[in-house]
């Protein structure tokens, strides 16, 4: 693994941390290796699944989630059925209201005699140890962390000491039932990402999927949960809770979701077009050839280099293959030289490309925006179409039922040839393709593709501002945003809705070579 610190250069870093110590982690312990269950036909999810599957031999039904509602309702309908096993995979779990009734969710099918498996990367656990190692006491839950930081030392201090190891990360999302049903897609498990906070409001895809991709989810879960990289809760605690505490945190937990029942989001959730769709018995599914596509885990303690075993080299046959159209959403897009070299090849065999991602206004992480403006003109010069989200037009739009005032893209999906979908957990970035591992779909469904880059065509001048390079007289070139402020067109001469200082920021960024880091 290349960026590691010389022993000497580790041992002199070490010695002058205020925390004191090196990073270390726990080497004697017993790791079980589990698998997913394979007979689980006879389940009521399997039933379900074979009946819907019926005139659909071999392929695998979809049910997207662009309503983060319904993404939630998808989640809970699943794990209240689950008889067998629950499997999820997250990059963040926070302690925030969503989070919790996650957590709750899986507790009570423990209860049920279900098997849940909990991994989650290690990054935003701190501070939720104890709360991760009391739902692992339950004699039917296990929470493995991945790729964890040691608890003998600060977390700041290891980014010192261990920063070729801990700056990698799972950003893996998954969530699967009985091996009967999967939710792949963007989310996390948050507030923002449910349509459950009233400061931002992501706008994300998952999808649902039943058939042979959910068995390939399973897979992929299997290969991350055995690896060596996940490291049980239990291990890595500093102090185990006792029983007494144990107990009593469920019991907060419990009264916590019981407040929650007349709450303004449980409401939502209730009357989510999910919810009426079920009990109105019209939920209805696309249908097609299904594969999923993922990093190995291996990748986060491999040499950092291209390999054909990785995700995005399982995704270059496909984008090879586009003839007409390719339609991208990517929240986080720094394409590199590299990827504006296949996009302006794509151009020039006659593909029509269009991009959305988040414009500075809506971008929660100033400095990829900082990366990806370097790019802006080279591929706008080579033919690609720019869209950037408006964050106060779509926030107005969803600030009537939500309450959100910032919108924010954070879908990562492509069309391809309105033939094809990807949607899964990959930006565009380098941080993405060569750091972190990610999984995600690729459907062959037309009626699919063809929906999504419909409404793409419908919505996209509503949403977001169309990107135009333009000359004056003295060949200088010059960047204009089109789009709708309160229903009316407008020009941009500079990125909308941003401060000064916001512009000023992240042009300064742009000019430090951080690339790799985004």
């Amino acid at each position: 693994m290349t960026g590691r610190h010389p022993l000497a250069a580790t041992l002199t870093i070490c010695g002058l941390l205020v925390a004191g110590g090196c990073a270390s982690l726990p080497e004697d312990f017993a790791r079980t290796e589990s698998y997913a269950f394979a007979d689980t036909d006879d389940t009521t999810l399997g039933k379900t699944s074979r009946k819907k599957r019926q005139g659909h031999p071999g392929e695998t039904g979809f049910y997207p989630l662009g309503n983060g509602l319904d993404a939630f309702v998808a989640r809970a309908v699943l794990a209240n059925a689950a008889e067998r096993s629950i499997d999820a995979q997250y990059y963040l779990l926070h302690k925030d209201l969503v989070g919790r009734l996650f957590v709750d969710l899986l507790l009570n099918a423990a209860d049920r005699g279900v098997r849940v498996r909990l991994l989650v990367d290690d990054m935003d656990i701190e501070g939720k140890d104890l709360a991760l190692a009391a739902a692992d006491n339950h004699p039917n839950m296990e929470v493995r962390l991945f790729n964890p930081f040691a608890r003998n030392v600060s977390r700041t201090s290891q980014f010192i000491t261990r920063l070729a190891e801990v700056e990698r990360r799972a950003h893996n999302k998954s969530f699967n039932v009985d091996n009967q049903y999967a939710i792949l897609g963007g989310r996390n498990i948050g507030n923002e990402y449910f349509e459950a906070d009233p400061d931002i409001a992501f706008s994300d895809l998952d999808v649902v999927a039943t058939g042979p991709v959910a068995k390939q989810v399973s897979t992929a879960f299997d290969q991350y949960w055995n690896s060596e990289l996940a490291y049980p809760v239990s291990v890595l605690v500093t102090k185990l809770p006792t029983p007494r505490e144990t107990e009593e945190m469920r019991a907060r937990l419990t009264q916590f979701v019981a407040e929650q029942a007349g709450s303004d989001y449980l409401r939502a959730l209730r009357d989510s077009d999910l919810s009426n769709a079920l009990r109105a018995g019209t939920v209805s599914y696309y249908w097609g050839n299904g594969e999923v596509v993922y990093d190995p885990p291996e990748k986060l303690i491999e040499e950092m280099e291209k390999s054909e075993r990785y995700l995005s080299a399982q995704l270059s046959p496909h984008m090879q293959a586009v003839r007409e159209e390719l339609i991208i959403f990517s929240p986080y897009f720094v394409p590199g030289d590299d990827g504006v070299a296949v996009l302006r090849a794509a151009r020039e065999r006659g593909v029509r490309v269009r991009i959305l991602t988040n414009s500075l206004a809506s971008n929660d992480v100033a400095i990829v925006h900082a990366g990806y403006l370097k790019y802006r003109r080279a591929l706008l010069r080579a033919g690609v179409e720019i869209y950037e989200m408006n964050s106060r037009l779509t926030a107005k739009q969803r600030k009537a039922k939500f309450g959100s005032s910032v919108a924010s893209l954070h879908a990562k999906s492509f069309v391809l040839d309105r033939e094809s979908v990807f949607i899964g957990s990959l930006n565009l970035d380098p941080r993405a393709i060569v750091f972190n591992t990610e999984i995600g779909v690729v459907l062959r469904s037309p009626e699919m593709a063809g929906e999504m880059a419909r409404r793409f065509d419908e919505q996209i001048d509503k949403v977001a501002f169309r990107l135009e390079l333009t000359r004056n007289e003295k060949g200088t070139e010059k960047l204009l945003w089109h789009g709708l402020v309160d229903g009316e067109e407008q020009v941009f001469d500079h990125e909308p809705h941003a401060s000064v200082w916001e512009r000023f920021k992240v042009n300064f960024l742009s000019m430090f070579p951080i690339q790799s880091q985004l």
